[in-house]
This record gives C-alpha cells, structure tokens and sequence, in this order.
C-alpha cells in the first residue's frame, strides 16, 4: 500500500475539522483517507526549552468580551472537578496531593483550601520550577517492536479480550501516586491513580476521607501516565483513559492506548475503545453519552506530524495508533501492517496542531458565556517539547453546531515569551492542563507551569 503523506494543517499550523466525521450520528462505516495540504515527514526536532518566571506584566490573553483574572496560586494543578455541594477538588500530580477549594457564598471567590488527600496545599512560587513540569516525558527515541517486520505483516490484529490475570485486585489500596483525574459518583469520589483506580467514600461537605480508599483496579505502570475517569449520565458505566507504554511500539499491553469501560464497582472490564496513544482529557458531550477525549499523537515523525486531536468516542473504535493516523494514513514504520484493522481506523473529529499535547477537554453549558459557546468544548494544550517551533501553550475552542464540531480557535493564549524562532530555545511561563466550567458560568484553567489556576470570565459577569 502507499504511504499517505497528506494531512490537513494550515500554513499557520491550525488543526481543522473534518467534515466527513463528526459526533456520534455518524454511521459506523469508518472515515476514508483526507486529502489535504502536505506534511512532509521528516526527522524529530526537539526544543525542550526553557520554563520561566512570569514576566511582571504578563497576564493570559482572552477574545475581546472576555477577562482573565488569578483564582488561585496552587502547586503543580492537573485535573479540577466540582463536588456535588460546590467544593472544587483539583490533583497535583507531582506532589501526590489533592486539594479542595472551598467556596461557602458561591460569589465565585474561595475563602479556604484544604488538602483532601496528601502534604499540606501550598501555594505556587511563580513558576520556573521543576514542579511545572510533568513527569516521565517520553524519550526522543523509541525502538520499533521488531514483530513489524517479520509475520505480523498482513495477519489479523492481536485479540483483547479478557482481562488479564490479577487485573481487577480488590482491596487496601497502595502506592498511590500521581493522581490525575476524577469523577463524583454514587457518593464516592473516584480518583486515577497512575497505578490504580480507587474510591474514597464520600459525603457532600468532606475536607476529608472518611476512611483508606477501596482500591478497584489496577493499571501497568510506565510510559503514558495519566489516568482519567467519566461516568455515563446514568452513572451504570464507568470510562478510564489509559495511554501508551512508548511512543510507537506495537505488541503493547491491550489495557494500554485505549479507553475501558467498567461497571462502578471495578467489575465488568472491557475495552470500548482502542488505537488512542494518549487520550487524556474526557468529557461527555452535552444531553448525550458521547464521550469525548484529547488524545496526544505520536512523535518522531517532524515538526508537522501528526496531529494531536479531540474526538468522539466509537464503542468498538479503532483510531490508528501505532499503525496509521487520521484513518488510513499508514505511519512510515509499519506500512502494509494489519491492513484490515488499518482499513477501519476512524478518522478524529478535531485535528490540533501537532505535539500541542492536549490533555483537558470539557463542554461549556452555561449560560454566562455568549451564544456561540454553548456546547462547545474547551482544550487545554500543555505545549510542545519536540517541535523546533512551539506549538500549545493555549486553551482553544471549537464550536458546535447541530451536534458536529467547527473549527478549532485560539481562546486562552500569552503563556509563551519566545517561541523558538531562529533556533533559539522556547521560553513559557505557563503550561495549561485542566478546564472547567464553575458553577456561575466562569471557565477555570490549572495551569501547572506556573503553578497557578486562572479564572476567565465575561466582562459583564466578572
């Protein structure tokens, strides 16, 4: 088969919509291979750059309506989500705590932080620390499973089926490291571990465990290690993101580069969806069980390839990691591999510029926010490591209309001092992770490279 070079980018290296995919009305027959403007691949050029203190007068940029203002010094903030009594509970992955924010008059202010699981909250110094940066960055080189060149070729994809031995390991729960993501549901809030998923028992107004979570599964370690959850509207089902072992190996773990699906007990394993080297952020889409994920792409392939993306979730779906990307488009290191499972690899529904690492994902549904917005979702993109020109370090946002996304814009921008033009090294002061919705309409961005929380509302519901 020839290798597809095509992608859609613009000059400017925006990600678009692909009209030929969109939500979850679509019929299940998978996307074909776009046409679009030329990517050449080429070699991996990273610029790691430089993580800096935030420039006295340096603020995030918002659309003219709009204005950004500090909600909270915080250290290392990943993932926020609100309890069911308003309490905001938000991960610091690199410090093994979660802290809750409280806010008793819902003025849109906290007035106290406590921490709910870990070290005592502190606040952030600013930025231009090691804290900022997330942990196990993947290496520039990783080695090809050499199964690609041998019988594998043109053979049936690997089954994964039942769970492996040991999987679901009910119990005290250990090594809690890295928390990530979290849901409340059925009176406990549930928390990703980057070893585990467990649950604390909990009841509207806790500052604190009422007793050691009840550990419901266990995850491999390494690599990709984020660890996110969703629940269906419903709250039958239970959704966790899992990411890669490597950059691009083949052979991998199958509980890995998916989203699983389980009951809310940890019973019930099966995986919903695969081929997603890195889905991070997830989101239902608003009035629907369709879930949502931002998804890290794969790297060494240059400056423009390949695209990160959001996307829809299909319940079976295949979306191409290791072996092809954006549907049909063979990665150069496995062509003419498992061509029948390459032949139904879904097409994302939003591209993102490359390496942008999008990690949060959410749907805004109030009210505050002008028309346009309704709907639609944010991304937080943490920004690039391994492109010699920056790409991330904003929130974006793509609209949607009839339930089918539009085209992605910037929303949320300014974290970037020097974006390596010229070869010099890329200079930010703020990377951001998480978003969501408060309850007064508002939009919340944990921003873990300057260890700070920003708080972006209308100029008339400031």
């Amino acid at each position: 088969m020839k290798l597809s070079r095509r992608v859609f980018t613009t000059s400017a290296g925006v990600g678009l919509v692909l009209s030929v995919a969109t939500a979850a009305q679509q019929p299940a027959a998978p996307a074909q291979p776009v046409a679009g403007k030329l990517a050449a691949i080429g070699p991996a050029r990273p610029n790691r750059g430089n993580l800096v203190r935030k420039p006295a007068s340096a603020m995030p940029k918002a659309p003219d309506g709009f204005t950004v203002e500090l909600y909270a010094d915080i250290e290392a903030p990943r993932m926020m989500v609100y309890a069911p009594n308003g309490d905001l509970f938000v991960t610091s992955s690199t410090i093994n705590t979660i802290t809750v924010l409280r806010d008793t008059n819902q003025d849109g202010v906290f007035e106290t932080r406590g921490s709910y699981v870990g070290e005592a909250p502190r606040a952030g110094n600013g930025g231009g620390n090691a804290a900022g940066q997330a942990p196990n960055i993947p290496s520039a080189q990783t080695p090809v499973n050499p199964l690609v060149n041998g019988p594998l070729l043109g053979a049936s994809a690997p089954a994964c089926a039942a769970p492996p031995a040991g999987f679901n390991t009910k119990g005290a729960a250990g090594n809690l490291t890295q928390p990530f993501g979290m849901a409340f549901q059925g009176g406990y809030l549930y928390v990703g571990y980057t070893g585990s998923l467990v649950r604390y028992k909990y009841t509207p107004g806790d500052l604190k465990p009422q007793g050691p979570p009840e550990k419901l599964i266990d995850f491999p370690t390494g690599g990709h290690w984020t660890r996110n959850v969703v629940f269906n509207r419903a709250g039958t089902k239970m959704y966790v993101a899992v990411g890669s072992q490597s950059n691009n190996a083949a052979g991998e773990d199958c509980r890995r580069a998916a989203i699983l699906e389980f009951n809310p007990d940890g019973s019930g394993y099966r995986v919903y969806a695969s081929g997603i080297r890195n889905p991070v952020g997830l989101a239902l889409q608003p009035g629907t069980d369709t879930i949502w994920t931002a998804v890290n792409e794969r790297d060494n392939l240059g400056d423009d390839l390949v695209p990160d993306y959001a996307t829809s979730v299909r319940d079976g779906g295949f979306y191409g990691w290791p072996y092809s990307f954006i549907g049909q488009n063979y990665d150069p290191r496995y062509v003419g591999s498992f061509p029948e499972l390459v032949k139904r690899a879904i097409v994302p529904d939003v591209l993102i510029p490359s390496h942008s690492a999008a990690l949060g994902i959410t749907f805004y549904t109030g009210t505050a926010f002008p028309q346009r917005f309704r709907n639609g979702g944010f991304v937080a993109l943490h920004g690039s490591w391994n492109r010699s020109i920056a790409s991330g370090y904003k929130v974006a946002f793509f609209p949607m209309n009839n339930g089918k996304p539009g085209p992605l814009e910037d929303f949320v921008t300014g974290f970037v001092t020097n974006d390596g033009t010229g070869g010099r090294a890329i200079e930010r002061w703020g990377r951001p992770v998480g978003v969501t919705q408060m309850p007064n309409g508002s939009l919340l961005i944990s921003d873990d490279g300057g260890n700070r929380i920003w708080k972006v509302s209308t100029t008339a519901n400031r």
